[in-house]
């Protein structure tokens, strides 16, 4: 199975493209989407989705994972996260891929063993687990670790999965829940 990780940034989405062959991962692909900065957010959303579907037609994944949407504190930078979220989602359906969503926590929980781990975690675990040489750009250690979550979970079965589920929900609302 192939699957398409995606990291979703206004000025950086990440890609990572793995491939699983029995108990094997390989690393296909992988890298960052960075439309120019002096680009309206109209023109980088159309250049980002043009440039996940040349990486969709260049890749050919069976499936493609998007990173859900996490709140900022800043209102306007969740809802242009959500914009570029959009143009993902519409280029993944635009080729009749398959979509899946997990959440930060869910990731980083996949791929380092704690949903609370750091970027460097991530990206440590990531060239580890792919045998990745040299340095590896951070939103597309995020989007491989995307990907590498759908693979994990897809070999679960369906009430393992459900719990998994379960126990995220619980994690994120004893996260939320005032400390005493």
């Amino acid at each position: 199975m192939r699957v398409l990780g995606l990291d979703p940034g206004s000025r950086r989405t990440g890609f990572g493209v793995v491939e699983r062959s029995g108990n094997q991962f390989r690393c296909v692909a992988h890298g960052t989407i960075a439309p120019r900065a002096r680009l309206e957010l109209p023109q980088r959303l159309h250049d980002i989705a043009s440039h996940v579907e040349q990486v969709i037609e260049r890749t050919c994944p069976e499936y493609v994972v998007v990173e859900k949407a996490f709140y900022h504190e800043s209102v306007h930078s969740t809802l242009v996260l959500g914009h570029v979220r959009g143009a993902l989602l519409v280029a993944a359906v635009a080729h009749g891929l398959p979509i899946a969503e997990y959440s930060p926590r869910e990731i980083k929980m996949s791929v380092v063993g704690n949903g609370g781990a750091t970027k460097e975690q991530v990206s440590f675990m990531i060239r580890r687990l792919l045998d990745l040489r040299g340095a590896l750009q951070v939103d597309a250690a995020d989007a491989l670790a995307a990907a590498l979550c759908h693979l994990h979970r897809s070999r679960l079965t369906a009430p393992a999965r459900a719990a998994s589920a379960a126990a995220e929900r619980l994690a994120a609302m004893l996260a939320r829940s005032p400390r005493r």
